[in-house]
């Protein structure tokens, strides 16, 4: 494992439209505005600065969890906030290649 690898920018071996067909949820953590103005369609927007708060939700969900943002900075890091938490989790880098993915 490289250290790109644990930035989350490593090889994406992960297939995200598998992921999605076992019913991952996407989360944008981008900011409201950033997300209204264009974002993965049935996505959830959870900025950053929110997800601390929000993985006792997250984890009801009991779903693997795809992050993005703009450019997969600020998903790498709720990326590893909800894995030091114990959540399924696979950092989809920025959303619009994200989407292109799907």
């Amino acid at each position: 494992m490289g250290i790109l690898d644990i930035l989350g920018f490593g090889s994406k071996s992960e297939n995200f439209k598998e992921l999605i067909a076992k019913g991952a949820v996407i989360i944008d953590v981008r900011t409201t505005g950033e997300f209204q103005s264009g974002h993965i369609k049935g996505s959830k927007n959870m900025p950053l600065d929110q997800i601390s708060s929000k993985v006792s939700e997250i984890k009801k969900w009991n779903k693997p969890i795809i992050v993005c943002c703009k450019s997969g900075m600020r998903s790498s890091q709720a990326s590893s906030i909800l894995k030091s938490n114990g959540i399924e989790v696979v950092n989809g880098g920025g959303w619009e290649s994200l989407g292109s993915k799907l």
